[in-house]
């Protein structure tokens, strides 16, 4: 919702959009696609590359359904305007009627049923307000709803990348496994050189950053609390996946180093 300048005249701030004011589709797009193109260069057979297939397209369905949700849904507003019309109609109609019917009985109110009519219209006024309220946020709970079961597509697609990563374990690769340990038919094959495994865990990790501006895409074009909690802790968990894979990418580098 925005406000004109002289409504907060100390605060208002200018009209014009800057070149980096806001998150561009197409070159998160573009940068999606080159990522593709890097894992598919270097690891075609990988189930990391038919993760990233999936995430992008994934990802063109999220920001047209971002841009879609910022749009107003006329058929719901007029629908929850003709209700709010419909029962402040019914409200003054009854009133109306209540005041004929008092004016043709001419009898005076006693101060009891005064205090009774009272109390009847405050809870006629308090039930209005709600209806009023149900009607009037309809629109922004059924945006929200979509919103959501996007994101939690979104938060399923992280978790995914993050099992991918998880057996990754760069010790096997520095030879700081100790001589008694050996290797069980249930181990995962690792066959991934230092580079190569540098590599697949860096992959990763953009992967989940994508993922959070994806995401962002809807806190973007939507102005809801709820759906920009839900932004936050998506980006929140893989901020927290990304810090996992980036301590494994520290430990090759400082034992490339050594």
């Amino acid at each position: 919702m925005s406000f004109p300048n002289w409504f907060f005249p100390k605060f208002a701030l200018g009209t014009s959009h800057g070149k980096f004011t806001e998150l561009k589709a197409k070159r998160i797009l573009t940068t999606i696609d080159q990522l593709e193109n890097r894992i598919g260069e270097r690891f075609p057979e990988s189930g990391l590359r038919q993760v990233c297939v999936e995430f992008r397209h994934l990802a063109v369905e999220s920001e047209q359904l971002a841009v879609r949700l910022a749009r107003p849904i006329w058929p719901v507003r007029l629908v929850a305007g003709a209700a709010v019309l419909l029962l402040i109609f019914v409200v003054f109609t009854v009133t109306q009627m209540i005041f004929q019917f008092q004016k043709a009985s001419a009898t005076e109110i006693s101060l009891t049923e005064f205090f009774q009519g009272l109390e009847a219209a405050t809870s006629e006024l308090v039930f209005l307000s709600l209806a009023v309220f149900f009607f009037t946020g309809l629109e922004t709970r059924l945006k929200r709803q979509v919103a959501l079961k996007a994101l939690h597509r979104l938060r399923s697609i992280a978790h995914v990348v993050d099992m991918h990563q998880l057996t990754k374990d760069p010790a096997f690769l520095l030879g700081n496994v100790l001589e008694n340990e050996k290797e069980t038919e249930a181990s995962p094959v690792r066959s991934f050189s230092t580079f190569e495994l540098s590599r697949y865990l860096d992959y990763c990790s953009e992967l989940l950053s994508l993922m959070s501006k994806i995401a962002a895409f809807f806190a973007q074009n939507m102005d809801d609390p709820v759906i920009l909690s839900a932004v936050n802790d998506l980006e929140n968990l893989t901020q927290g996946l990304s810090g996992k894979i980036w301590q494994k990418i520290m430990i090759l580098d400082l034992a490339v180093e050594n």
